[in-house]
């Protein structure tokens, strides 16, 4: 087993066994994979080790959207306050639903399969959900459980949170159209991205616990930890941070001296990882475009210029060719200026 793999955090794993989330032949499955591999659900815990969502795809070799879309939601209704490592104790702590949202920022440290970035707007937050397993089951099996556990969580923490709503990029699958249980009318399917949409008078809601000197503790240490882990991630993740500080201006030469190396020393170092600083660049421009264009308050060029393109034609091309539509069309006429419309 590689310590690198994308995985699930391994307390939230091990209750997803124990709680009997997956049906006893694909707990049975996923156990003998751990036994292959030599590990097992205290060692996983004992030394902090993500359980690899490739173990997912080879449990279920036939997985596609629907099915991962379900498992997803199921998993997801497993979820506690004491799923999260780390996390766990500013979760707990926290003194509002921003505060909450805020410890995505520390999903590195149980998790990397997930990854978010934030807006905010007029209308509140907008958090955008990514996954990069490289399997497009996974992804969606990946953003369905962090979206919908953050729901959870944010019910368990401050009440009623019905205006925190998720949004899917994919079409709903049957099954899932037909689930009127809880939550069920928070998610919406066919988005431009995947997202979590926090409204603005939301934001600011008290949480149950709320505990301020044990937040900012544990914050801290958070900060100290991400900090310490830091030379462990891989250089396409170093490069990736750096862009997302300065996305429209930092060339290749500028990022490799950031990292105190020369351009090809970084070239190939991505290289032995499968990707190019164009890749990863591009990647993130991808990203950050769709998530500021769902802020209708903003303009199209001044997206643009923010992404560093050197004017709106230059931008539209590469939209089309990332979504094979332009920012115009990508912002349908159906859409209002509420992220939450259907």
């Amino acid at each position: 087993m590689k310590l690198s793999d994308e995985g699930v955090p391994p307390l939230a794993f091990v209750q997803l066994l124990e709680r009997r989330a997956l049906d006893p032949d694909a707990a049975a499955r996923l156990r003998a994979i751990m036994h292959r591999e030599g590990t097992s659900e205290a060692t996983l815990i004992q030394h902090d080790v993500q359980a690899p969502i490739r173990w997912f795809r080879e449990v279920y070799p036939e997985l596609d959207i629907a099915h991962a879309t379900r498992l997803g939601l199921a998993f997801a209704e497993q979820a506690q306050l004491t799923s999260f490592g780390p996390l766990s104790s500013p979760l707990i702590s926290a003194g509002s639903v921003a505060e909450i949202v805020d410890l995505l920022t520390y999903l590195p440290l149980i998790s990397t399969a997930l990854k978010s970035q934030f807006h905010t707007g007029d209308y509140g937050l907008i958090v955008g959900l990514t996954a990069h397993t490289g399997d497009s089951a996974l992804d969606c099996l990946v953003i369905t459980y962090g979206g919908s556990a953050l729901l959870r969580l944010l019910d368990m923490l401050a009440g009623d949170i019905s205006p925190v709503t998720l949004h899917l990029s994919w079409p709903e699958p049957t099954e899932v159209s037909h689930d009127k249980g809880p939550g069920a009318n928070r998610r919406f399917f066919d988005a431009p991205i995947s997202f979590v949409h926090v409204p603005e008078d939301t934001l600011n809601k008290a949480c149950r616990f709320s505990d301020p000197l044990a937040y900012r503790l544990a914050i801290t240490d958070l900060q100290r930890t991400l900090a310490q882990r830091s030379g462990s991630m891989s250089s396409a993740e170093k490069v990736r941070q750096l862009l997302e500080k300065d996305l429209g201006q930092r060339t290749n030469h500028d990022v490799a001296q950031a990292l105190s190396m020369s351009s090809s020393t970084l070239k190939r170092r991505l290289a032995e990882e499968g990707t190019t600083y164009s890749k990863v660049r591009h990647t993130l421009l991808y990203e950050r475009a769709m998530l500021r264009l769902l802020d209708r308050s903003v303009s199209v060029s001044e997206i643009a210029s923010e992404l560093g393109y050197s004017d709106l034609a230059n931008f539209s091309h590469a939209f089309k060719r990332w979504t094979g539509r332009s920012p115009k069309d990508f912002r349908n006429p159906r859409l209002s200026d509420d992220p939450d419309s259907t």
